[in-house]
């Protein structure tokens, strides 16, 4: 389903977003409030639990990364799974994972009470939950204003929170050394193994928890600028911050307190600061402290809302929950979606306790990531060449059957009222997808693909609607679609020709680059051609083949100012035409090695033609190089004219290998008088060329300053 761009989510967030949200999102009830519970559980191996939950959620991590940038739509999990494994699995998915992200910040909202009663003379239980409501609707309206606000906020607790933590860990190490570390194992860290084995599984499960934010980041990937790099990214750099400050944290705090202490508290970083910070002031430390957890709890339940809230909107779009949810408000956000979230998440606050929140939490996470991994095998088995996600798994596909295998061990060991609990989830949403979604829906998922390769039936609308976002998230640096642009041919005519005429130029003028004939060429093009496989809108028509041997892709631009002639294309070409004349072709030849830069290619071309000014400027163009530019990405491309008197003046005269260009930039095109001229190093400038220059926004932004006037 393409997504108009009104409809669409805007594109506000970066790596540093990425990154805040991720642990903003762990670092919190996590560490402040759980480890207490925890090793009242397991003892001192209550260390090994925190390192064994960081390392069991990398599968999820892995494979929710590669869905994310295959599907940068809102909705993570939900999304994910319905594409893969059908409407029913992606309702039970998007309601599990919706409610699985309340529970959390339900949890991290319900903890800061028990930090805030550290600091306050008055009696602050009866103020909790009043308070965690208060919270709740201030961090609604906040999202309701936009992610981009929304993520300032998360930022600068964040960051706070590190800051402090970091001044906690660094301090602690120091404190348990000066002990004497043998002192302190004899002593702190005997019996390990306090609770045996099954102890320390429950307990892994238990704290599993504590990393669930991490996969948060997917169900925002629409807003993502440049997703194939930034949520991989910004999703491991978060999670070794937050593995190193939870076993290194929680080994201070079992070295300063002691299990027995520690599994009485419910502030245990606080108590922890307090045996060893005595240098401080009275009560600095705990202060200090306290102001932590508060903005980590802060910052946890605000990212949870802004995540969480993606669900139903992500729902609502494909009919799955009622339309009204996926409803923009004037800032571009979910408002609906926002606010029944939060109204589900003062619900929980009001009835739920802390280790119920944190056990249900987990137990309905941990088996959404089992299906998550499982989605990732359906989609890489489909086969669907428009599957293709900017970052793939490593060690597929052992990774996934660890991450499906894990899950459930962890939730068997979790106790039967976690277990019921995710029973019921999936009762719940199946019975509302019967009731309410079921007769609304005309889709299915990619494990059809994967049947069809065993004789039955598979979805068409799903390759259709992953090359719709592949049209959305556009080229990668690597196909070098600039580069691809500006060394086209281009055939110009005023005449009306028809297709077969124009596929015959074509096709001899791409026999001078790739190794095949002009007969082998207009044979495979004209072959997609009758079999249906040329996209025609918007007054233009892509007409593409893949051949063996070719390494780079190769173009043709045509525009045909008196339109083509496509009587002879039979019936389902012009249909697809309508009423609009076909003034732009474009026949794109790729090689056999690489079908995802093919389409990732065709998909950037269909792009801009579906601009509502793409013909105007089409027909406006008064020369080959200025209809280059209207196909080359906006902030890839800069046109510049040489002149005396302005500061381009300093160009004229020099031979293009003596410029001092910024790296990855290079003049692609030059116009002399009424001729595109193709660069080389020993061209010389002339006044009055008009130069076309590709590189980085970077790059581009400093030519300008350093030759444009304004």
């Amino acid at each position: 389903m393409a997504l108009r761009k009104s409809h669409r989510l805007k594109k506000e967030l970066h790596l540093l977003d990425v990154y805040v949200i991720a642990t903003g999102a762990m670092l919190s009830s996590g560490f402040f409030l759980l480890p207490g519970i925890a090793a009242a559980g397991t003892g001192p191996s209550v260390v090994l639990a925190y390192l064994l939950s960081g390392l069991l959620i990398v599968p999820a991590m892995l494979s929710q990364a590669e869905l994310a940038t295959a599907m940068p739509r809102a909705g993570g999990a939900y999304y994910f799974l319905d594409r893969t494994l059908g409407p029913l699995m992606g309702t039970i998915g998007g309601m599990g994972t919706w409610i699985a992200l309340i529970l959390k910040s339900a949890f991290a909202l319900i903890g800061m009470g028990a930090y805030l009663a550290l600091v306050l003379d008055v009696p602050v239980k009866p103020l909790v939950k009043p308070l965690a409501v208060t919270l709740t609707a201030l961090f609604a309206i906040l999202n309701i204003l936009g992610a981009k606000q929304s993520t300032r906020l998360i930022r600068v607790l964040v960051f706070a929170v590190l800051a402090i933590l970091g001044f906690f860990i660094l301090h602690g190490v120091v404190a348990v050394v000066s002990q004497g570390l043998v002192e302190t194992h004899r002593t702190q860290f005997t019996p390990f193994f306090s609770q045996g084995v099954d102890g320390l599984i429950g307990t892994v499960g238990l704290v599993f928890v504590s990393y669930v934010g991490l996969t948060q980041v997917a169900s925002l990937a629409e807003e993502v600028e440049h997703p194939d790099r930034n949520i991989p990214l910004g999703m491991v750099l978060a999670l070794g911050t937050v593995i190193v400050v939870y076993v290194v944290g929680v080994y201070i705090m079992v070295a300063v307190l002691g299990t027995d202490a520690l599994g009485q508290s419910l502030t245990p970083v606080a108590d922890a600061a307090g045996k060893f910070a005595t240098w401080l002031p009275a009560g600095a430390g705990v202060v200090l402290i306290v102001a932590a957890a508060v903005a980590a709890f802060a910052s946890m339940s605000n990212t949870g809302i802004l995540a969480a809230s993606r669900y139903p909107l992500a729902m609502a779009r494909d009919h799955l929950l009622p339309e009204g949810l996926a409803k923009l408000g004037r800032f571009r956000t979910p408002v609906h979606s926002t606010i029944l979230t939060a109204a589900l998440l003062i619900a929980f606050i009001l009835v739920l306790d802390v280790v119920q929140v944190a056990k249900l939490a987990s137990a309905l996470q941990l088996l959404l990531f089992g299906l998550i991994n499982i989605a990732v095998i359906v989609m890489r088995e489909s086969h669907i060449e428009s599957y293709d996600p900017g970052f793939r798994s490593p060690l597929y596909p052992w990774v996934q059957v660890a991450g499906i295998a894990f899950p459930l061990i962890l939730v068997a060991e979790m106790g039967w009222l976690a277990a019921l609990f995710s029973i019921g989830i999936v009762v719940a949403s199946v019975g509302w997808y019967n009731y309410y979604a079921r007769g609304r829906l005309v889709r299915d998922g990619a494990i059809y693909h994967v049947f069809e390769r065993l004789g039955r039936r598979r979805y068409a609308g799903l390759d259709r609607e992953l090359r719709d976002i592949m049209k959305e998230k556009g080229v990668r640096a690597e196909d070098l679609f600039d580069h691809l642009v500006a060394r086209a041919f281009v055939i110009d005519t005023e005449e009306t020709a028809d297709l077969a005429r124009i596929i015959h130029q074509a096709s001899g003028l791409l026999a001078q680059r790739v190794p095949a004939t002009a007969e082998q060429i207009a044979e495979d093009i004209s072959r997609g051609v009758k079999m249906g496989g040329t996209p025609v809108s918007h007054g233009s028509a892509l007409l593409h083949a893949r051949l063996p041997d070719v390494d780079v892709s190769e173009l043709v631009i045509v525009r045909c100012k008196s339109a083509v002639d496509l009587s002879e294309t039979g019936e389902y070409m012009s249909r697809q035409a309508g009423d609009a004349p076909i003034q732009a072709v474009f026949v794109l030849v790729s090689g056999e090695s690489d079908p995802g830069q093919h389409l990732r290619i065709l998909a950037q071309l269909a792009g801009r033609i579906e601009d509502d000014d793409f013909m105007d400027e089409w027909l406006a163009c008064s020369d080959e190089q200025q209809l280059k530019e209207t196909l080359l990405r906006d902030d890839r491309f800069m046109s510049l004219e040489l002149k005396t008197g302005t500061p381009s003046e300093v160009l004229i005269g020099s031979a293009l290998k003596d410029l001092h260009m910024p790296e990855g930039s290079l003049v692609a095109l030059i116009r002399r008088r009424g001729e595109t001229l193709v660069p080389r190093g020993r061209t010389v400038l002339h006044e009055w060329d008009r130069l076309t220059i590709i590189g980085e926004p970077l790059g581009l932004k400093e030519l300008a300053e350093r030759y444009q006037s304004y």
